[in-house]
């Protein structure tokens, strides 16, 4: 085949094309290097591979090990631990590779309207702004923004170009396995169905036919937690699956007002770049784009949820909102500009930030102290506030069921219908099983559950001894106790 025809073939790679792959990959590399080594990068991730390994090692999650995150997120996390090794680089190599096929796929879909440069620049944002916003790990959005972006390339391929039922089914199945990484993809999967349904309306007004695809493209969105939920039904778990999946999210107490009003603020400021940038584009063609009503539909969703602690929560606005200004960046002189001053600032920014990050939740070599101190050296470990991944490190049993220490210890789970069990209780029962090892926090979560922590401080004084106290932050301390 000659350059001349696989370059008129739709989709063909040209020789440019293979060079940006590269580029991309090497700055992913820069960009989340000083990861790679860091056992306890986020909380959250170190406890989905601890559910991971537990399942591996026969645990049922929902029942052996508690949690509410889809089982799609375990089994991604058990598929880094499988081919053995350090599971915690495992997973970070398996994030970064998601990071890049995204890139890939956003550099893809921009070229058509962006050309070259352009999709460069909206492919390195969405690389650099992770950076930005908790998602230089394993965070659950780092993975599904890839099925719901291809997804989305594909609902817009549907509605410009036709063959919808066909499309549409693949696109819905994509964000049906979204759903089972982060159940909040199921917003950008309704808008992609509602596009689809009004595209398939103009075209056709067989009310028949329209709830005809309605039916299957629903059917194929569900699948994959129909059959997620049809084995835990064929274990007699159903229960025990709705509760985690659809319940419990309801049973949570709200955050306190001014935390949620201060992350909402933190992430507008994160994301109003990119904003700024697709309103732009928006103002020069005076369309609004799939790609910008896809951004609203995905920030439909984050509001919906409500829930805005963690700039994490925006992580699915990136994708769309670098596609809605990718045009901007390759339009004119001044976008091209404004473009290359952005991806410096992610590249210089972002890593100065995780930086930080990993100074403030503790280095590899604090961690490391950590564990060496918490070692049980009969029985178990339990870890009431402090890294999950303490239970990998030091290859020690499990206490409990609800071994995030975020179940027990904080003031928005405290209730037996956010976790399925009254924190306070369980509390006492870990406790009378006399762990080895204790490991608290100083200074204490400000928005702890303070019962829980009573109950522990009375023990701690009863029947522990502090053994170690290790700096893992700017004024703050891992506790480590181990019984007397």
């Amino acid at each position: 085949m000659t350059a001349q025809s696989a370059r008129s073939r739709p989709g063909a790679w040209a020789k440019a094309d293979w060079l940006v792959l590269a580029g991309l990959a090497l700055v992913v590399i820069i960009a989340r290097a000083q990861t790679f080594g860091d056992p306890v990068l986020g909380f959250d991730e170190q406890y989905y591979l601890l559910v991971a390994d537990r399942m591996l090692h026969g645990a049922v999650p929902y029942v052996d090990i508690w949690d509410r995150k889809p089982i799609g997120l375990f089994l991604l996390y058990a598929g880094a631990i499988v081919p053995g090794g350090d599971p915690f680089l495992n997973y970070k190599l398996l994030a970064a590779g998601f990071v890049l096929a995204t890139a890939v796929v956003i550099y893809r879909a921009a070229r058509q309207d962006a050309g070259r440069f352009g999709a460069i620049i909206a492919a390195l944002l969405y690389v650099l702004w992770l950076n930005f916003m908790e998602g230089e790990g394993g965070q659950a959005p780092v993975f599904y923004n890839l099925p719901v972006l291809l997804a989305a390339v594909l609902t817009r391929q549907a509605v410009v170009d036709g063959r919808r039922l066909v499309r549409g089914c693949l696109a819905l199945l994509l964000v049906g396995l979204a759903i089972q990484l982060k159940y909040t993809a199921m917003f950008e999967g309704i808008a992609f169905g509602l596009m689809l349904l009004w595209a398939q309306f103009r075209t056709d007004r067989a009310l028949g036919r329209l709830a005809g695809c309605a039916a299957i493209w629903i059917v194929c969105a569900l699948a994959p937690t129909a059959v997620a939920f049809a084995v835990y039904a064929g274990m007699g778990q159903a229960e025990a699956f709705l509760f985690a999946n659809f319940q419990s999210i309801f049973g949570r107490l709200p955050d306190p007002a001014l935390d949620r009003l201060g992350g909402f603020a933190v992430i507008v400021a994160l994301t109003i770049p990119l904003g700024i940038v697709a309103a732009l584009e928006w103002r020069r063609t005076r369309a609004l784009s799939f790609w910008h009503m896809w951004a609203v539909a995905a920030a439909l969703g984050m509001l919906a949820v409500g829930s805005f602690l963690s700039p994490s929560y925006a992580m699915p606005l990136l994708a769309p909102l670098c596609l809605s200004a990718a045009a901007w960046f390759g339009n004119a002189r001044r976008g091209r500009i404004v473009g290359a001053a952005l991806v410096a600032l992610g590249l210089v920014g972002g890593v100065l930030v995780v930086r930080q990050v990993i100074i403030g939740k503790g280095t590899r070599d604090e961690a490391l102290q950590v564990a060496a101190a918490a070692q049980p050296r009969q029985g178990c470990i339990w870890v009431y506030d402090g890294y999950p991944a303490l239970y990998l490190l030091t290859h020690s049993c499990v206490p409990t069921r609800w071994a995030f220490p975020g179940h027990l210890n904080t003031l928005d789970e405290a209730s037996p219908a956010a976790i399925g069990v009254d924190p306070v209780s369980e509390v006492r029962r870990i406790l009378a099983t006399r762990p080895d090892v204790i490991v608290d926090n100083d200074p204490a979560y400000r928005l702890g559950n303070r019962d829980t922590r009573a109950v522990v401080e009375r023990e701690l004084a009863r029947s522990y001894r502090l053994t170690a106290r290790v700096q893992t932050g700017p004024g703050r301390y891992r506790m480590v106790y181990r019984l007397r």
